[in-house]
């Protein structure tokens, strides 16, 4: 029987305070000048955020800066934020998990206001192999095959997994089928499924151990993990779907967590993402790319797909989303699971 979300608050706030880690950067303890600004956010990014953290703190606006840090899967995160985990930063998945926010009264209306839309990190959907890609895997198709066990993250409490799985969907669509024929697809996909983990990053720790042929997930956790010594191969599928990860400051956060958010939107600030695997942003001007360890190609580390799906572009916008794919009786993605057995 698939668990999705309907977790207490209570649930949310004890496994994103359990999962939180201090991280001093450039800064030390708070006082004097310096001061301890708390980031709440889903797993993936936080070795970019560390790195924007550290350059951070070697500007003047950052100096004396430290942090207390909280990551999991962003869906718990954002309900654990709600909740009564403090935050004076936070960094999400996908932009519904700061609406959550907004909503509670923790994030200013006009959060998004922006030429960045609150969208502070740009990735892409790609296809994680075994070293040698011993399947063969070269796109989603692929993922319908008998024999193919993939790895990933379960769309109830992860942002990541619906970028996954919309990214699977909206192959087939934009290849001309209809809708019948892109759930036709998942049906098969979801039988081939092997694990779903609570979040993007527990989903690579369980490829990482040996589990399944291949693992859905961001092109910069696959970046990392290469970057970390783990030995895979990716794949950037012909048509895939656009990433884009929001961040906000609370209503009530310390002024220098609206400084660090300015700071992530400058192109210093975006080329500490891009050295860890993320794509700049296309609403900050002048960043240079350069070489990117760990990516297929180092020196062109950013391939641009044929197709490449928006969430707005071409799957309607998050409000339409959610109510289509997961509600939690209705979704088609929420029944396909389901009726998968897999939770």
């Amino acid at each position: 029987m698939l668990t999705f979300t309907r977790k207490s608050v209570a649930t949310a706030v004890a496994v994103s305070l359990g999962a939180a880690v201090l991280a001093a950067c450039g800064g030390g303890a708070s006082g004097g000048d310096g001061s301890q600004l708390s980031l709440v956010g889903f797993a993936v990014p936080k070795a970019g955020n560390n790195a924007a953290q550290a350059a951070f703190a070697k500007t003047t606006a950052g100096k004396g800066t430290s942090w207390k840090e909280s990551y999991g899967a962003s869906g718990d995160q954002s309900r654990a934020v709600a909740g009564g985990l403090k935050a004076d930063y936070v960094h999400f998945s996908i932009t519904p998990d700061v609406t959550r926010l907004v909503d509670a009264g923790l994030v200013a209306k006009d959060w998004n206001a922006g030429p960045n839309k609150g969208i502070v990190t740009d990735s892409v959907v790609v296809l994680v192999t075994r070293k040698g890609n011993p399947k063969k895997i070269t796109g989603w198709d692929d993922l319908a095959k008998p024999g193919i066990g993939i790895v990933t993250p379960n769309p109830g409490s992860s942002g990541a997994a619906r970028w996954n799985i919309l990214a699977a969907y909206q192959h087939v669509i934009g290849g001309g089928g209809s809708e019948q024929d892109a759930e036709a697809y998942l049906t098969k996909v979801f039988a081939n499924v092997k694990a779903l983990p609570g979040s993007g990053r527990d989903a690579t720790t369980a490829f990482q151990g040996g589990t399944g042929d291949v693992l859905i997930s961001y092109e910069n956790e696959a970046i990392l993990a290469r970057q970390n010594g783990e030995e895979i191969d990716y794949v950037v599928p012909d048509d895939t779907l656009k990433i884009e990860n929001p961040a906000a400051v609370t209503v009530d956060a310390d002024p220098k967590a609206k400084k660090f958010l300015d700071y992530v939107l400058t192109k210093e600030g975006q080329q500490e993402y891009v050295s860890k695997g993320f794509r700049p942003l296309e609403s900050v001007q002048g960043v240079e790319v350069g070489t990117v360890e760990g990516a297929n190609d180092e020196a062109d580390p950013f391939p641009t797909p044929s197709k490449l799906f928006t969430i707005d572009g071409d799957l309607g916008g998050w409000d339409a989303i959610n109510t289509k794919f997961f509600d939690e009786n209705d979704g088609i993605i929420t029944k396909i699971i389901a009726e998968s057995g897999k939770s």
